[in-house]
């Protein structure tokens, strides 16, 4: 019956949320492109970058965090169908193609208030007073191409584009030298780890700790660079009577660990939007990535609930 139970559990699919799914795709059709438009230029694209936030602790996301010359590209990236408009208070309501309807609320105002903080911390990490001395552009990215859009106001602070406008700026500026400074402080930055389960379904969060035992927990920990966890997990009704049917790949930089999973065992993460950490078998996942730890002034994992 163990047995049974464990191979069900390694069968057992977690398929993704449709409209979450195509929100990630998009996300990261756009990282893509923007590699590729931005290279000939020196843009250098930082993807999901969270920075601490000291109104409460926590940390919060930015989308694509673009670098170049004295530039910083703060971006928000939004993937909605249907049309929206953006009211007197300056708050974005989606009408969806299905009927329903969503107030946003000020998404162009909480992405420049991102980007107010990032400026601050790197001023403050280069003992800097000068708060203007970096170009700071704050952008939302409407990507979906099937969006209707209203008339912007013309004393919107934020610039939008659409996915071929934002493009177009990155192959049509040419920043500069880039500020090594500034580059550094953007790769100080962690972002999301992840976990991908068996039918597709991607949790994102904290890790807490991988539960594989004492040892990989005290390495997990002392770690400084990004980890990929690769699972293969036997699932044919003849593993059934495998005892070893499942095994785990830890890559770390230039150095690997191979060793055979046993039943039962589970990690823990924080998920985004979950007020308690969850323990999460591994007999359900196919592969996690783990960020490398932020530098001192990317802050902490906070013990509070995750926020984008």
């Amino acid at each position: 019956m163990q047995q049974l139970r464990w191979w069900k559990s390694r069968c057992k699919k977690h398929p993704p949320d449709d409209i979450h799914r195509a929100g990630e795709l998009a996300e990261l059709r756009l990282e893509k492109l923007s590699r590729a438009a931005g290279r000939e230029n020196g843009w250098h694209v930082f993807a999901s970058v969270r920075i601490p936030d000291p109104a409460d602790g926590g940390r919060r996301e930015i989308d694509l965090v673009i670098v170049g010359g004295n530039t910083l590209l703060v971006v928000e990236q939004k993937h909605w169908a249907g049309r929206f408009e953006i009211n007197d208070d300056d708050e974005f309501v989606q009408y969806r193609n299905n009927g329903t309807e969503h107030n946003h609320s000020t998404v162009a105002e909480r992405i420049a208030r991102k980007a107010r903080m990032l400026n601050k911390i790197h001023h403050k990490r280069m003992s800097l007073k000068d708060t203007n001395s970096l170009d700071v552009r704050v952008i939302v990215a409407m990507t979906h191409q099937k969006l209707e859009w209203p008339k912007i106001p013309d004393d919107f602070q934020q610039e939008m584009v659409d996915e071929a406008g934002f493009i177009k700026i990155l192959e049509s500026t040419t920043p500069g030298q880039v500020n090594e400074d500034l580059l550094q402080t953007v790769q100080g930055f962690s972002t999301w780890d992840e976990i991908e389960l068996h039918g597709g379904l991607t949790l994102k969060g904290d890790m807490i700790q991988l539960g594989l035992g004492s040892g990989i927990d005290e390495w997990f920990k002392a770690r400084n660079e990004d980890l990929v966890v690769q699972t293969n997990h036997k699932r044919s009704i003849f593993s059934l009577f495998n005892k070893t049917p499942s095994q785990v790949k830890l890559v770390h930089g230039s150095k690997n660990i191979e060793a055979t999973l046993a039943k039962d065992l589970h990690l823990e993460m924080h998920v985004v939007g979950e007020k308690t950490r969850r323990l999460v078998a591994w007999s359900n996942i196919n592969k996690v990535f783990v960020s490398k730890p932020p530098a001192k002034w990317g802050g902490k994992p906070s013990s509070r609930r995750n926020k984008v």
